[in-house]
């Protein structure tokens, strides 16, 4: 699979690489989280994490002053598995060197189906940070060289909390899994179970 660098122009049409905030006190707490041995942990809103120096800052920067969270994503991943998005942009704080593969809300098809090749693979560095946009495509990153990867996720408060109802609407809201969290999965990963299954394609693999 060909991954480009999260600084390459091809990026921009997916999100932006984000250079007026410090993160930094934000990488150092989130090198205080134990890396899962295997598999991958996600935890949306962290106290360790949401004590860091830059909370204000993101907040107030790019979320226009709503209510935040802080979590992360960690552990050790190769597969593609689902595609998720959200009602607004995702900040993702890499604590460590970290692939993420992305694509287009605008390239689900007709009945929720969507065509794995139209995904596109970026590698970031440890220290960067990368708004996501809310259009885009994705779900947990990937590991580099086969090593584990830690990344911080800022997102409006209360996204990806437990659902407070039933959601029966028919249509998009099938693909509901959590609060401001839409999701499409592929058939070939076991994990995703009960999910919708709409991704059709290749489960992609950053190692083929």
């Amino acid at each position: 699979m060909v991954i480009l660098d999260g600084n390459s122009a091809e990026f921009k049409k997916y999100g932006k690489i984000i250079d007026n905030v410090d993160f930094s006190s934000l990488v150092a707490k989130l090198g205080e989280v134990k890396i899962p041995d295997s598999g991958v942990a996600y935890e949306p809103s962290v106290e360790l994490l949401e004590s860091a120096d830059c909370y204000k800052d993101i907040k107030k920067t790019f979320y226009g002053e709503l209510p935040i969270e802080i979590g992360y994503c960690a552990g050790h991943n190769s597969l593609l598995n689902a595609v998720e998005y959200h009602r607004s942009s995702e900040i993702n704080v890499f604590a460590t060197d970290a692939i993420l593969i992305l694509g287009l809300q605008q390239d689900i098809e007709d009945g929720f189906k969507y065509d794995s090749s139209k995904m596109v693979a970026f590698k970031f560095k440890k220290g960067q940070a990368a708004e996501v946009y809310a259009t885009t495509l994705h779900y947990a990153p990937c590991g580099v060289d086969g090593n584990g990867f830690m990344v911080g996720v800022v997102l409006p408060y209360g996204t990806n909390f437990p659902l407070e109802g039933e959601h029966k609407a028919g249509g998009e809201d099938q693909l509901i899994t959590a609060q401001n969290k839409w999701l499409i999965a592929h058939p070939d990963a076991a994990g995703e179970a009960g999910h919708f299954m709409g991704i059709y394609g290749k489960n992609l693999d950053i190692n083929e």
